[in-house]
């Protein structure tokens, strides 16, 4: 017996007006968050690189509004992870007051700011690869989704950490804004260890409302041929 899903299986997702709707809402709530940070940043490479995935990540939702529409619970995801990003690039992550607000409090060594960044570098990309593995992957909900979701969160982590190494090397010294280690030998690795803790949190506290949200334990019923 050989088990498939097809498409045919999900509840008929949201409206073209709604998906309109909320990539408009997201578009205006980026767009004045982008003002706001870009207007006179810290420092103005370091806001190009800090807001760069979040100006890639709208020509995407853009170009596949009309036949791919993600959930309006990833999309608030995204949208919630581009104003972390626009706020971490318009101080740096070592300066985000927040940031002084926190370390101050918890009596902290170190502005933790970037470590709540990559803590939504964990959040956010778990429910949207979650939901691409589960709508194009056919993939069943189960350990093998969480297993491939935290991979697939992880490699991601792990691609930004080169990409900051890149800048590293081809910006020199112009870089150790973007870097935000703040002296910590151990950053890269605490980076990609928040990644793992937002990429886990996310599945556990969200995993039933996503499942809700795209229909996933009806989507994923087994259609079954011999």
């Amino acid at each position: 017996m050989r088990i498939i899903a097809t498409d045919g299986d999900f509840p008929r997702m949201p409206s073209a007006l709604s998906r309109n709707h909320d990539l408009a809402s997201l578009f205006i709530v980026w767009s004045a968050a982008l003002l706001a940070s870009g207007y006179a940043p810290h420092d103005r490479a370091t806001w190009w690189m800090e807001v760069a995935p979040v100006l890639v990540a709208g020509a995407v939702l853009w170009l596949t509004r009309s036949h791919f529409a993600l959930t309006r619970l990833a999309v608030v995801l995204i949208g919630a992870h581009g104003l972390v990003l626009m706020l971490g690039g318009a101080y740096t992550y070592a300066r985000v007051p927040i940031g002084h607000e926190f370390q101050q409090w918890l009596g902290l060594a170190r502005n933790p700011y970037d470590r709540f960044g990559h803590f939504f570098q964990g959040f956010t990309p778990a429910i949207v690869l979650r939901e691409l593995l589960i709508r194009l992957g056919g993939v069943r909900t189960g350990w093998l989704l969480r297993t491939l979701v935290v991979a697939c969160c992880l490699a991601v982590s792990a691609a930004y950490e080169l990409v900051e190494f890149g800048a590293a090397l081809a910006l020199g010294q112009g870089a150790d804004q973007f870097l935000g280690t703040q002296g910590d030998p151990w950053d890269t690795q605490w980076d990609m260890l928040m990644c793992l803790v937002g990429a886990l949190t996310a599945l556990v506290l969200l995993e039933r409302l996503h499942d809700r949200a795209i229909g996933a334990s009806q989507g994923c019923t087994a259609g079954a041929t011999s």
